[in-house]
């Protein structure tokens, strides 16, 4: 029986842990891509490994082409043929108004956000289409569509885009047999507010979401899972919001 092959970016923790560890538990051997923290992504792999699917972690700046290269090529030969992308690698950059956003913090979050997104795409495209079928799918967010005054206008462009990746890639990429579709989550508690500089971010929006609470991680990991799924065999190009009716 062929074996799914995973690829997650940024899934050393937070939403990216849980999609590792619920694809585990569905079957998946997971590729675990990190950018730093090299003790919490063997967590995680230790974590898919428990679940009794196997797991690699793979250093690397998704926006890097190099980088990116070479997390193909370790999955690859250290797994299997790669049958699945999460492109979930984001950054925010510190909350706060555009007009305070530094040039640096602009580049750092498109470059990782929408081309280290591309970079990815584009590698598992090249792969999957010489083998007729693959699943891709994006971690976008609900800042696409409500704009994050006052917060990151930058990000929520990028993840805007990502979108926007997302429906034309379904497009070109469908008739090859090949899924593409996004997650856009709503606020998550995870520490990506607290590397924001708001670590009471989820708690104090929870009363703006008419759910009247921060969502969790692993409700992300489900959405995620079930597009990767043959229950949505007949989706794609979809975006999926999962953001407790915000």
């Amino acid at each position: 029986m062929k074996r799914l092959v995973t690829v997650v970016t940024g899934g050393s923790r937070g939403i990216g842990a849980a999609i590792c560890l619920r694809l585990a538990a569905e079957g998946h051997d997971v590729v675990v891509n990190y950018v730093r923290d090299s003790a919490a992504a063997e967590a995680v792999a230790e974590g898919v490994r428990a679940a009794g699917a196997r797991a690699v972690t793979v250093r690397g700046d998704t926006s890097v082409e190099a980088d990116v290269e070479r997390l193909f090529v370790v999955a690859e030969h250290e797994v299997g043929p790669v049958t699945g992308l999460v492109n979930n690698a984001a950054v925010t950059g510190p909350l706060g108004p555009f007009t305070e956003v530094g040039t640096d913090t602009l580049r750092r979050v498109v470059d990782v956000n929408l081309v280290g997104t591309l970079l990815c795409s584009r590698r598992a495209a090249q792969l999957m289409t010489t083998r007729g079928e693959g699943v891709i799918v994006n971690i976008s967010s609900g800042a696409a569509t409500l704009g994050s005054p006052g917060e990151y206008v930058h990000y929520a462009a990028t993840k805007a885009a990502v979108d926007t990746l997302t429906l034309g890639l379904a497009k070109e990429l469908g008739p090859d047999g090949i899924r593409v579709n996004a997650v856009a989550p709503g606020v998550i508690d995870t520490q990506m507010h607290a590397a924001m500089g708001a670590p009471d971010r989820a708690r104090q929006i929870a009363g703006t979401v008419p759910l009247r609470r921060a969502g969790q991680a692993e409700e992300i990991a489900a959405a995620v899972a079930w597009l990767m799924s043959p229950d949505a065999s007949y989706t794609t190009g979809a975006v999926l919001r999962v953001a407790g009716g915000r």
